[in-house]
């Protein structure tokens, strides 16, 4: 099914999806390498989005770790910002205490996968249960397909700010269409037939059709006919000495 990102509100629909599936599984065939992932951020977890299905991968989506403070390869790849290689972890004292070593990945490649705005979405990795230096060659592989899904993304982005002024524009198009529509007006006490035939005040027919909200008060010039004897201190001077 189609999976929204809870910060960011952006659906990935199914396609797209299937899409990153394809991906994955080819990035995990050619590396040769039992895991290959497509992780996203999920408020404050870090979450598999796509994982590949490849024999021995032992990651699934749907699976999920409290991102900050974390140890995992991910979480540095997130706040760097940048490519992670870890060779072999056994070997290597910032991560051979890290929590895929539980799961026998010890080598680890990584790519930050960051939305339009620059933000992190997440990232795309490899793991392997054995040592391995990942080849310029490789590196150059799953930056391009990095780059193919933050185009997706860039994509989804768009549609989803053009939806929103869309909607925003049609709003206006339609308070404007009722505005300048013929409106039969009472000519004695000013009030508005609507479709149905009922007459209106003006005040509560524009705020039903335009969602304009009305604050009420008194003008100068009703003021003065009105209540002359109040009529001191409710104005500036230049509005009391205004003529009608």
């Amino acid at each position: 099914m189609n999976q929204t990102d809870p910060t960011i509100g952006l659906t990935v629909p199914d396609p797209m999806l299937e899409k990153w599936q394809r991906t994955v599984d080819l990035m995990a065939k050619l590396v040769g390498v039992p895991a290959g992932l497509l992780m996203r951020i999920d408020g404050p977890d870090i979450e598999v989005l796509v994982s590949s299905s490849s024999q021995g991968n032992p990651y699934h989506p749907g699976d999920r770790e409290h991102l900050l403070g974390s140890g995992l390869y991910c979480e540095a790849v997130i706040n760097r910002k940048e490519k992670l290689l870890v060779p072999n972890a056994l070997s290597d004292e910032n991560w051979k205490d890290n929590p895929d070593i539980k799961l026998n990945m010890i080598s680890y490649l990584g790519f930050p996968i960051l939305l339009p705005d620059g933000k992190p979405f997440g990232t795309i990795c490899v793991l392997d249960t054995k040592p391995n230096p990942y080849s310029e060659a490789y590196e150059e592989l799953i930056l391009h397909l990095r780059d193919i899904i933050q185009g997706h993304l860039e994509l989804l982005f768009m549609n989803c700010i053009l939806g929103e002024d869309n909607k925003q524009l049609k709003d206006y198009i339609a308070e404007i269409q009722t505005l300048r529509a013929i409106l039969p007006i009472c000519a004695q006490c000013k009030k508005i037939r609507d479709d149905q035939g009922y007459w209106q005040a003006v005040d509560k027919y524009i705020a039903e059709h335009s969602g304009t909200t009305f604050s009420h008060t008194i003008c100068p010039d009703c003021a003065r006919e009105l209540y002359p004897e109040l009529i001191e201190g409710m104005f500036t001077p230049s509005e009391k000495n205004r003529k009608p």
